[in-house]
């Protein structure tokens, strides 16, 4: 009987211990501070533990993609020659394949390299949250594919915004922070590149709790910006541009012209719309 309760301790802690895991993992995917090699290797670790086994996968991406863009650094105006090219989309799985026991990804990488992308109501979800990484695809400068549907997307994409934008752009930033200070105290140099995205992300979170959209070009900054990723800025001068940073976008959000919380019923209505159009 000891050895029965051990072992139904032992099996709820793993359990425990593995939704951890891929919680971390999911925080990871959508992280728009990790480079690109540390993505590339959460994603795989990530779809081989969550992402369903489906018949009709490969060709979600293939025939049912409403929108597809190019995110990274091409999109920001920092791409130098070894700059790969990083693509998002959404896909709008067919409402049919969610009446199965086995539902459709909510998330799939590839095919190309560096190509990830989203189920539309997951995409939605992330974005209702202020996540930067999924709101910058809608803010893309460079579009590669948009279907009548993805126009309809963009279309109500404002709706997504609200001034929560100022929580999640700092805490990203914040986070990011924290790990390159670390790096300081323990005697290392810090991810320049980390560095550069930190400082970027807040730019761009600035410019939309003032102006009411991601700022997702950055490209007037780019010979600050790339210095700071060479490692040739300072770490006080950086520091005090963070500040600098962190202090107007506080003081942004109080007279920002975004709405307290996003019209979730606008984004829900597409949603439904969607679905109920891939049925008929």
């Amino acid at each position: 009987m000891g050895g029965g309760w051990c072992g139904t301790l032992a099996t709820r802690f793993n359990a425990v211990n593995s939704l951890q895991k891929l919680s971390a993992s999911l925080w990871a995917i959508c992280n728009p501070l990790q480079s690109p090699g540390q993505t590339r290797s959460t994603r795989r670790r990530w779809l081989r533990q969550a992402s369903p086994v489906n018949d009709s996968a490969p060709d979600l991406i293939r025939d049912h993609t409403i929108l597809s863009v190019v995110t990274g650094s091409r999109a920001y105006g920092l791409a130098t020659g070894d700059s790969d090219v990083d693509r998002r989309g959404v896909y709008a799985a067919p409402a049919p394949l969610f009446w199965r026991f086995t539902k459709p990804p909510t998330h799939l990488e590839g095919p190309l390299p560096e190509q990830f992308s989203w189920e539309l109501e997951r995409f939605c979800q992330l974005a209702l949250a202020a996540n930067p990484t999924v709101l910058e695809c809608l803010w893309s400068p460079l579009a590669e594919k948009v279907t009548p549907v993805g126009e309809e997307l963009l279309a109500v994409r404002s709706a997504f915004l609200s001034r929560h934008v100022h929580r999640t752009f700092l805490r990203y930033a914040e986070a990011q922070f924290r790990k390159l200070e670390g790096d300081l105290r323990n005697g290392g140099a810090p991810r320049w590149k980390h560095v550069m995205h930190m400082l970027r992300l807040l730019v761009s979170g600035l410019h939309c709790v003032r102006h009411g959209e991601p700022r997702v070009d950055v490209g007037d900054l780019r010979d600050r910006l790339l210095a700071v990723r060479r490692g040739e800025v300072a770490w006080d001068e950086i520091e005090t541009w963070r500040a600098a940073l962190t202090t107007d976008l506080d003081t942004a959000a109080d007279r920002s012209p975004l709405p307290p919380e996003p019209d979730r019923a606008k984004i829900e209505e597409l949603l439904i719309s969607v679905r109920r159009r891939s049925v008929d």
